[in-house]
């Protein structure tokens, strides 16, 4: 029976929180963990599709849909040695999207935790974040 209704919900939300019912928010940040991939899309619209990194083996992104909750251009991580975490959009707690200086490592599970994009394609959805509004952007990670 648990599995039964474990299946409903989440056939429900894939219909829910498709690409093209995210009209309601103006920006949208897709990651597949599996894919190591970041969609991101304006108006329900894909603009770009950009490689990532998640969380190494022995560490987890948290799957889930977030509101951001804070934005920080020029991020250092007090958690690992004032590592630099540039256009940190900051999701559910400590962990965020934001850029990497180990852009060779992207596309491959690498990080502590957080989704590491190129600095570049951070400083764009940062800017996107910014523009549009914390409140009206999602961040969805899936498997």
């Amino acid at each position: 029976m648990r599995r039964h209704f474990a299946a409903v919900v989440l056939a429900v939300l894939a219909v829910l929180f498709r690409p093209e019912t995210a009209m309601a928010e103006r920006v949208m940040a897709r990651v597949s963990v599996s894919e190591q991939v970041m969609k991101v899309y304006h108006e329900g619209r894909l603009l770009f599709e950009w490689p990532v990194s998640t969380a190494k083996p022995g560490k987890i992104t948290p799957t889930g849909i977030y509101t951001p909750e804070a934005l920080s251009k020029n991020h250092r991580s007090r958690l690992y040695n004032n590592a630099p975490m540039p256009y940190a959009i900051f999701y559910d707690g400590h962990y965020a999207i934001h850029g990497t200086d180990q852009t060779d490592r992207l596309g491959k599970p690498a990080s502590h935790g957080c989704v590491r994009l190129h600095p570049d394609n951070a400083r764009i959805l940062f800017g996107m974040v910014r523009a549009e509004g914390m409140e009206n952007t999602r961040v969805v990670i899936v498997q």
